[in-house]
């Protein structure tokens, strides 16, 4: 298909500001959704009993590592096949697509197998509860057995953002996550015509979830994602595309890999005190899900409009999409730190909190909540490095906030200062970041978006 039968896609010509908000807000829904069905679920699961819920929540670092290969693929993929629209070169932009179904596959293929042969391993090496080394073996092996939708899902999904067809992600996820929360009671309680199965069923609720939106997405490309053609005859895997893919998405891998080791150092100094303290840690990560979901959202529409107006040699479009994004993300985090400032005993009280935990929650929140601001520009700027190919300095972002700054600053403020203390870690770490962030945004627009003047310039001519 040659360039002049293309029409030039929204990315190139709508007002960068009507296109941020229809690219992004259908990804911020989506992920607000997929905010609340996580909580609805671990609600359904403990109503089998604790130690239920004990097993799925050690169970979660397994099924997060998943998550982080299907999604640090797919944002390669994305960024990519971006690019290559922009610069009109179709037939490199379907190259990558194919070659990221195939990821998808090979992927889901190892983890699979890996899962098989590890996960009574893996549960023996956390605990001697043989009744929550059941619940927990169960759970995990269906979810390794069939987890081919997990990673099918979020390509496909990524294919569709990748040319601007958001809403038609959201839908796939919407769908996928409301089937999930409705047939979860269902198969754990034996509702209607299904018979009782406890977490298996849980399990078995979130692969047909995933199913069903892997479904969803494949139809969705095929039938409405024009400008892509996954002709899997014409196009075959090649190391070349697989490795550009990599260099772009394995800095995410990486930083939602160092996202559970931050968990997990930070329960350890927490719970130094008393396990009240590693309980209002948990309860503050839920809640703040829902402050940073929408930034996430919208940070999945900003990538491929900086990545295709990259391609397209159009800097005044990137610089104006990364204005509004980080406008809008200082916008939400502002709200947020209101919230949780003004209202954090409301929110400790969602979770049944005892007096102790809100006494100590209410300070937690309060502080915590210092760092939203800084975090929602860092989180942006991560953004457009890994739209324009530097995923590694998204990656030395969150190693130096998470493992360098974070974690040591806890364990000194905990040695020097208490439980209160700890909280200012969060504030520390965030300036640390953001400092790195700036710094590696000024050398990119200098080095990178400031030349496209030139060559388009030359394109004109």
């Amino acid at each position: 298909m040659s360039s002049e039968q293309i029409v030039e896609n929204k990315m190139g010509t709508m007002s960068v500001g009507k296109l941020l908000v229809n690219m992004s807000t259908p990804m911020m829904i989506s992920m607000l959704v997929q905010a609340l069905y996580n909580i609805v679920d671990s609600i359904f699961v403990a109503m089998i009993e604790e130690d239920a819920l004990t097993a799925v929540s050690l169970a979660f670092p397994i099924q997060n590592l998943m998550i982080a290969f299907a999604t640090g693929t797919a944002v390669g993929i994305n960024a990519l096949v971006s690019r290559h629209l922009g610069e009109k070169n179709f037939k490199r932009a379907n190259q990558v697509a194919v070659n990221g179904v195939w990821l998808a596959l090979f992927t889901a293929i190892v983890f699979c197998v890996g899962i098989s042969l590890t996960t009574d391993a893996f549960f023996h090496a956390l605990t001697k509860d043989e009744k929550i080394i059941a619940y927990g073996s169960t759970y995990l092996h269906i979810i390794g057995w069939l987890c081919f939708g997990v990673f099918f899902q979020i390509v496909f999904e990524k294919l569709l953002q990748s040319t601007g067809k958001t809403v038609f992600s959201m839908t796939t996820q919407i769908v996928g996550a409301v089937i999930n929360v409705i047939l979860d009671p269902m198969l754990i309680f034996g509702i209607g015509p299904f018979p009782e199965m406890g977490v298996a069923g849980a399990a078995i609720a979130t692969i047909f979830g995933q199913t069903v939106g892997t479904i969803l997405a494949i139809y969705f490309n095929v039938h409405f994602n024009k400008e892509l053609h996954l002709d899997f005859r014409k196009y075959r895997l090649s190391g070349e595309i697989v490795g550009h893919i990599y260099s772009i998405g394995a800095p995410s891998i990486v930083m939602m890999a160092i996202g559970s080791v931050m968990n997990f150092g930070l329960n350890k100094i927490l719970l130094m005190f008393s396990s009240t303290a590693a309980a209002v840690f948990g309860v503050y990560f839920k809640l703040q899900s829902f402050v940073f979901m929408p930034i996430f959202g919208m940070n999945n529409g900003l990538i491929p409009i900086v990545a295709y107006n990259f391609g397209a040699a159009k800097p005044d479009r990137i610089k104006r999409a990364i204005y509004l994004a980080s406008r809008a993300a200082v916008i939400i985090m502002v709200v947020g730190t209101t919230l949780f400032m003004l209202f954090p005993a409301f929110f400790l009280g969602l979770f049944s909190a005892s007096e102790q935990m809100t006494a100590m929650g209410v300070i937690a929140m309060r502080i915590i909540s210092v760092h939203f601001i800084l975090a929602g520009v860092s989180i942006v700027c991560s953004s457009v490095f890994q739209a324009l190919g530097h995923g590694v300095l998204s990656m030395v972002m969150s190693i130096v906030r998470q493992l360098v700054v974070l974690l040591p600053s806890a364990y000194v403020l905990a040695l020097a200062g208490g439980i209160n203390a700890v909280w200012w870690a969060f504030p520390i770490a965030e300036l640390a970041s953001l400092t790195l962030a700036l710094l590696f945004m000024r050398r990119i627009m200098r080095n990178e978006i400031a030349p496209l003047y030139k060559k388009a310039e030359v394109a004109a001519e």
